[in-house]
């Protein structure tokens, strides 16, 4: 085992300690709580520090040379290691900046409602954000697997959190379809990988050009590997693999928005897109032709989510409802395989979490200040709470994708790279999608001011 203090092993850590320190000062509530933002404080600084070196000219030629952090030898050849890439700083940049804004949030919220058990809250909270950070920087698919089944478990007791019958069982649907799916689907394409490949790195441009080459693997062998991560990676939400979602809804409104916003789906779409460019490579994909049924599924997800959205009245769902669609608009356009699309991947991954998290906040607010969930209950709040609909209408234009609002600026990449690549289908659902998401959340706003 290397010890290492480099700025990515740090970024794991932190979380890890100031975890056992929650656990610790557990007796002492405001104790408890400074040591949680002070945690979130000391990871986004780290991760901050970090920025530099990826936006340096020669980022690339170093990073071609650099080898990574190793960290332990699992197997031989097998390591559990560490590289940072512009994706994955990206990703540990969103998730280090909203632990900050969920824990003042969680704070009040805990408290405001009374909540039980809150030190084995924050604690698993801490050790779900530590499992996003060795997955931002995974270094190799094990690596990613490993931290992206330790986000499944860290957050199986948020899940389950009030105790009830309800939340038991949901956490259980939770659970059951996130470890199915990984281990059954995207353990079997990692090991199918390394056996056709022998290599788990990741690497601009993917590992499968010398197999395809040399005949050690055919089109069809690739386009069964493709179908294994894309459902095998079950927190992306893919229908069918999506039930899971509406169900951990159960659970307090501050793991809603953590489940959403900052980790568990986000590390979802964020590993569809890592495997895409750094285990497959876009221009793999596209010579093969393999990777074009993701287009019209992911399509099919944004509009029957879109749909069933629609006839949700209970606020939380409607919201859930709404991220697998927006999801689908993320794993769309990483499945367009050009530069423009990807970008717009990773644009509407920071678009979406900050949309969304200000709309679970607006929510808890309203059940803390109000006590209501249900969207038929909203009839004036918004002259009672204009603060939090406010904020609510923001949120909600952007994941409409109103200007100009950062939603607005992602979709926009997106209906170019479709332009550009003459995928008039995916044109048609962004349309569609906007207005559905315009039918879904206007009416929202609509009551909250004008009834």
């Amino acid at each position: 085992m290397m010890f290492d203090l480099s700025p990515p092993l740090l970024a794991i850590y932190i979380p890890l300690i100031g975890a056992l320190l929650i656990a610790l000062a557990g007796r002492w509530p405001n104790l408890r709580e400074g040591i949680t933002l002070g945690t979130a404080g000391a990871l986004l600084y780290t991760v901050a520090s970090i920025v530099p070196r990826v936006l340096a000219p020669n980022f690339w030629a170093v990073y071609a040379k650099a080898p990574p952090l190793r960290l332990v030898e699992v197997l031989p050849g097998i390591f559990l290691e560490l590289k940072v890439e512009p994706l994955g700083m990206v990703f540990a940049l969103i998730a280090g900046t909203l632990w900050i804004l969920n824990s003042l949030y969680s704070i009040g919220y805990m408290r405001g409602n009374a909540e039980k058990h809150q030190t084995r809250f924050y604690v698993c909270f801490a050790l779900a954000i530590s499992s996003v950070m060795g997955l931002a920087f995974a270094g190799n698919l094990f690596t990613l697997f490993v931290f992206y089944e330790m986000l499944t478990l860290t957050t199986y007791p948020l899940v389950a959190h009030k105790g009830t019958a309800e939340a038991l069982r949901s956490a259980r649907t939770y659970l059951g379809i996130l470890v199915t799916t990984s281990v059954c689907f995207l353990l079997a394409g990692i090991i199918a990988t390394y056996v056709y490949t022998g290599d788990m790195a990741f690497k601009p441009g993917g590992v499968f050009t010398k197999a395809l080459a040399d005949g050690t693997l055919t089109g069809p062998v690739l386009g069964t590997l493709f179908i294994l991560y894309m459902y095998g990676i079950g927190k992306a939400a893919l229908m069918p693999m999506h039930r899971w979602l509406p169900a951990a809804m159960v659970a307090p409104t501050p793991v809603s928005a953590l489940l959403h916003a900052v980790a568990v789906v986000k590390a979802g779409v964020f590993s569809v897109i890592k495997v895409i460019i750094y285990t497959f490579g876009p221009l793999t994909l596209i010579s093969s032709g393999q990777g074009t049924w993701l287009i019209y599924m992911a399509g099919a997800t944004i509009l029957i989510a879109s749909f069933i959205a629609l006839f949700q009245d209970n606020l939380k769902r409607r919201l859930a409802y709404s991220t697998v669609s927006q999801l689908s608009y993320i794993i769309i356009a990483a499945a367009l395989l050009s530069p423009l699309s990807l970008m717009a991947a990773t644009l509407h991954i920071a678009a979406h979490a900050f949309g969304k998290i200000t709309l679970f906040f607006a929510a808890g607010s309203i059940y803390t200040a109000a006590h209501k969930t249900e969207i038929s209950q909203l009839d004036g709040i918004g002259r009672r709470m204009p603060f939090t609909m406010g904020a609510f209408t923001i949120g909600a234009l952007s994941m409409i994708g109103l200007p100009p609002t950062a939603g607005f600026i992602s979709k926009w990449y997106l209906l170019s790279a479709a332009w550009e690549t003459e995928y008039v289908f995916v044109v048609v659902v962004i349309v569609l999608s906007t207005l559905l998401n315009a039918a879904y959340f206007l009416p929202i706003i609509y009551r909250a001011f004008f009834r």
